[in-house]
């Protein structure tokens, strides 16, 4: 053979060994199996649905929605574990309790299409026998079962013209297999599961039923000063005063109260009278566009009016992965510490709350300073003005959520985070305009503050609040074995 085709033998011959090593290294790059790789379209479309659905969920607010969040973001992680390496499962940290499946080893999963399984399965479960408000364009509770069903069609549909029907069919099972065992868990809650159906603590019948008038009322019946009771626009009864005992995730019992209040003290030179005038100075008629505004754009008291105060943060989180475009594992991460998060932050509130049963500003400033004053806070969809949230006011379930979720927040996207707050840009009922911030902490801290200018915390629930929230994030983040 001459030299020179020789040569050019030589030459093809180690084209095509490169050739093949690339295709190679190509091949095993395509069959990598990775959360990272997916886009958070799965699970930015379910959160939007859950935040249309927390509207008109009546008794959803504010402990089973957060509740319902902490037991769904638990599923999508621990569905979605095995694709991301750098992190652990967290379910050995509840021991026997809870058992989740194992993936059998080889056996690929399309991630969306088992999160696209979970949370279908999951908010059937979770909203079967929620009563909605129903009527006037808010959601009935077929509809609201209408909606998951479509939506997971939506995604299936596009799922099964781009996987193979074995991948697909192993993704739905592994999906269902971890929802069914962590829905099984939730359901042992007994102070937890379908609390929702007594929200007004009306319905000795239930499990979470509590005699609040043996505590809360003297011997002739009457109101004690101080005391919480029912203000005049929200009847004969208190939101969830046994939430307490609601399970969590990351905080022991004790780490459940929150530290003691100002004393109780009507001496107009006392510490309480400053906090009650403080709310009587702020949340009045000369209050300023800006003090208004904040007041409104944090409330989302109202049901069928917008999402509930703890759902926000979940808004706030989708507004951030939409604009940031995260990948799937940034987002499982986050539903699952924020869902957590959120359902913990709730149970310690309100067990302080009904612990200490501190009477709202609405009482102590009618009874010893103005009897006609009456706060911001105004039910569009009844059009009752003078609202006051049916349930003790220390420490602020607002404070608590935000200056909690402000920690967990940070720690998926970082400090000093600027973004633009566009959740009620659509609102027409209120100043729903959007708002920038420079962190989430200064966020946190103008939702705090937004319920003095509204007139339904003292300044000193406020602060309660968001130092609780702190402490819990800092439980969560800290006291679960997140990473490897």
């Amino acid at each position: 053979m001459e030299p020179n085709r020789m040569y050019l033998r030589l030459i093809f011959l180690a084209l095509i060994l490169v050739f093949a090593n690339c295709r190679k290294s190509n091949e095993n790059s395509s069959n990598s199996n990775f959360v990272s790789e997916h886009s958070n379209d799965v699970i930015y479309k379910w959160n939007e649905l859950i935040l249309q659905i927390d509207r008109d969920a009546m008794g959803y607010r504010p402990g089973p929605g957060p509740r319902a969040l902490s037991y769904i973001g638990l599923a999508a992680y621990e569905i979605c574990v095995p694709g991301m390496p750098s992190f652990n499962s967290i379910s050995n940290t509840w021991g026997s309790e809870l058992t989740i499946p194992k993936l059998e080893q080889n056996k690929r999963i399309h991630w969306p299409s088992a999160l696209n399984e979970s949370y279908a399965y999951l908010l059937h479960n979770f909203y079967k026998n929620t009563i909605f408000i129903g009527g006037a364009g808010h959601l009935t509770n077929a509809e609201v079962h209408l909606k998951i069903d479509e939506l997971r069609s939506s995604f299936a549909s596009k799922y099964e013209i781009l996987i193979n029907p074995e991948e697909i069919k192993n993704s739905l099972d592994w999906g269902k297999s971890v929802s069914k065992a962590i829905w099984e868990w939730s359901v042992t809650d007994k102070f937890g599961h379908e609390a929702d159906l007594n929200p007004l603590n009306n319905d000795p019948s239930k499990i979470n039923y509590y005699p609040w008038k043996k505590e809360l009322l003297d011997n002739s019946g009457k109101a004690i000063p101080g005391i919480w009771n029912p203000t005049n626009d929200n009847g004969d009864g208190g939101m969830f005063p046994l939430w307490g005992r609601v399970r969590t995730f990351a905080i022991t019992e004790s780490q459940k109260l929150c530290k003691a209040p100002i004393p109780y003290s009507n001496n107009p030179k006392s510490s309480f009278y400053s906090e009650a005038l403080q709310v009587y100075n702020t949340c009045n008629a000369s209050m300023s566009y800006e003090e208004k505004w904040i007041a409104e754009f944090w409330s989302d008291d109202i049901v069928g009016l917008t999402f509930s105060p703890p759902l926000r943060m979940l808004a706030i989180f989708n507004q951030i992965i939409e604009k940031e475009r995260s990948n799937l594992e940034k987002s499982v991460e986050g539903v699952a510490k924020l869902g957590i998060a959120l359902n913990d932050f709730g149970v310690a509130c309100w067990y302080s709350k009904w612990h200490y049963k501190v009477e709202r500003p609405e009482n102590f400033i009618k009874r010893e300073i103005d009897p006609q004053w009456e706060p911001l806070l105004v039910n569009k969809i009844n059009g009752v003005n003078g609202v006051t949230p049916a349930f003790p006011a220390y420490p602020s379930g607002h404070a608590t959520f935000g200056g909690g979720s402000a920690i967990i927040l940070e720690n998926i996207f970082g400090a000093n985070y600027e973004y633009l707050d566009n959740c009620h840009a659509s609102q027409f009922e209120f100043n729903g305009k959007p708002r920038q911030y420079n962190s989430f902490i200064s966020a946190a801290d103008e939702n705090a503050k937004s319920r003095v200018y509204l007139g339904v915390h003292f300044r000193m629930d406020c602060d309660a609040g968001v130092e609780l929230g702190r402490q819990i994030a800092s439980n969560v983040l800290n006291n679960l074995p997140w990473k490897k």
